[in-house]
């Protein structure tokens, strides 16, 4: 039986999240539904406790969202975790037993910082919502959107933005944008980027592919949150999206494909892999 390691690193620091939850959660459905395979799922505290797995003794990594400043502030585990995403990036390139790894929102906006791909900035107003997400024409192809419609729904939470894309940046390392932000022909305002496929292998989103209704009713019993999302919508949308929060066609479907088919996606390539040895 193939043992199959998930590392979920925890981006909190220390705070209470919905977010992790939901991922413990996508992630143990995948342990149970792996009968062929011994699946082990291991949790690190990386900014409050400074743990960061060693990639040797893991197939899959999922880093989550998280508060705060993605930007340096001289913590040791910034640099520990900028170790981490060049120890999976240049093992990848040299290896062929691949590493798979996932970044949501903060450690999305941590990469992107790392590889200098952008402008990683604060919003002028903090976004929360379910919000329409944009594929671009490398979206259009990519694979962990393919059961999802143009646009499709996630929930957005963050005070800090990607704009400004380094595309020559992009080229030169081969990666690619895969979703932008809602077009709002009436503020003038660049469109975030929300997906980037780092790799064949790395994947990140700066919305939450993890949420589903339960933790979006939840989050919003925050009055920051509720605020954020009036302020965004106003409160006509805000009261309509508390009535359709478990549509089906929404952060449901999101929740269902893209961390659940990334699982699947890894799965597979390991398994191949060991069949391709034997």
């Amino acid at each position: 039986m193939k043992d199959i390691r998930i590392a979920l690193l925890d981006m909190n620091n220390n705070q209470i999240n919905q977010g992790f939850k939901n991922i413990k959660e996508i992630s143990e459905t995948f342990r149970q539904s792996c009968t062929g395979e011994n699946v082990s799922i291991t949790t690190f505290d990386v900014r409050f406790k400074n743990e960061i797995p060693d990639i040797e003794d893991f197939d899959i990594f999922i880093s989550s969202g998280g508060p705060g400043n993605p930007h340096r502030e001289g913590f040791e585990w910034e640099d520990r975790f900028s170790a981490f995403l060049d120890s999976i990036h240049n093992h990848n390139r040299i290896s062929q037993k691949k590493k798979y790894l996932f970044l949501i929102c903060h450690s999305f906006q941590l990469a992107s910082i790392h590889w200098k791909l952008g402008n990683i900035c604060k919003r002028k107003s903090y976004s929360f919502g379910v919000m329409p997400i944009h594929k671009t024409e490398e979206g259009e192809e990519e694979f962990l959107f393919k059961n999802l419609p143009d646009p499709f729904y996630a929930v957005d939470s963050r005070a800090y933005q990607f704009i400004e894309p380094d595309h020559e940046r992009f080229e030169e390392l081969g990666m690619k944008i895969t979703a932008i932000e809602k077009f709002r022909p009436h503020i003038d305002l660049e469109r975030a980027v929300m997906a980037v496929r780092f790799s064949e292998e790395i994947f990140g989103t700066q919305f939450h592919p993890e949420a589903n209704p339960e933790g979006m009713i939840e989050n919003l019993k925050d009055e920051k949150n509720k605020l954020a999302m009036i302020e965004n919508f106003g409160m006509e949308k805000y009261l309509e999206t508390i009535e359709r929060i478990d549509d089906e066609d929404k952060i449901t479907l999101t929740q269902s494909q893209i961390l659940p088919r990334f699982l699947d996606f890894a799965k597979q390539n390991i398994i191949n892999r060991v069949n391709v040895l034997i």
